[in-house]
């Protein structure tokens, strides 16, 4: 199954002083789709909501696709280039470590793609958040894996949101019965754990 929502989740109420909304866009999996959830309850929309509130000049695009990897995100990445986002969000990986593919390849797709938005807007903010695989993997594997995201936040000199799935991950009462996607909750506790790294890069871009 693929859910795919590619849309502003609520209009902007306000615009920057270039007349135009700051775009946010959002690159992930079944997690950022909110797979088996309304569209207005994937973390995305919460943040949407959250940004209308405080009056803030932002538009989010939810490109969430389920059981997306990171070539697969790399592939799809030119058509939504062709808009360029100011703001870049980076949540992929998770499919990459359940199928056991090469770490090495999960960070090459994720450097291509922190490269390429910054081509096509070089003054693109770039967050790129954590993923960890279970323990049934391995452990050469989970740390090899898990290493993937600060390095290369370092290495590419993006922000980096360090564990996606903090407070989520395991929690019974926080996932759906799959065990692997958060339920309504859950989505509420990524979009508080994405905010506090998302809500300062906006600020100076929205400050004069």
């Amino acid at each position: 199954m693929c859910l795919c929502v590619l849309l502003p989740v609520r209009p902007a109420v306000a615009q920057n002083p270039e007349g135009t909304p700051i775009r946010v866009l959002f690159l992930g999996n079944s997690l950022t789709a909110g797979y088996g959830l309304s569209p207005e309850e994937a973390y995305p929309a919460l943040l949407q909501a959250r940004i209308d509130s405080l009056k803030w000049p932002v538009t989010i695009i939810n490109a969430g696709v389920s059981g997306d990897t990171s070539a697969g995100g790399l592939t799809r990445l030119a058509w939504q280039l062709e808009n360029p986002p100011d703001v870049l969000v980076v949540a992929l990986g998770a499919n990459d470590g359940l199928r056991g593919l090469p770490p090495t390849m999960t960070k090459s797709n994720l450097t291509q793609i922190i490269r390429q938005a910054r081509e096509a807007n070089p003054n693109v903010s770039v967050l790129i958040a954590g993923m960890q695989v279970p323990p049934n993997l391995g452990p050469i594997f989970q740390e090899e894996f898990r290493e993937i995201y600060p390095s290369l936040a370092e290495e590419m000199d993006t922000e980096l949101i360090p564990f996606l799935l903090e407070g989520v991950g395991g929690v019974t009462e926080l996932n759906q019965s799959d065990g692997i996607h958060p339920n309504a909750a859950g989505q509420r506790r990524l979009a508080d754990t994405i905010w506090k790294a998302l809500a300062p890069t906006l600020q100076e871009r929205i400050s004069p």
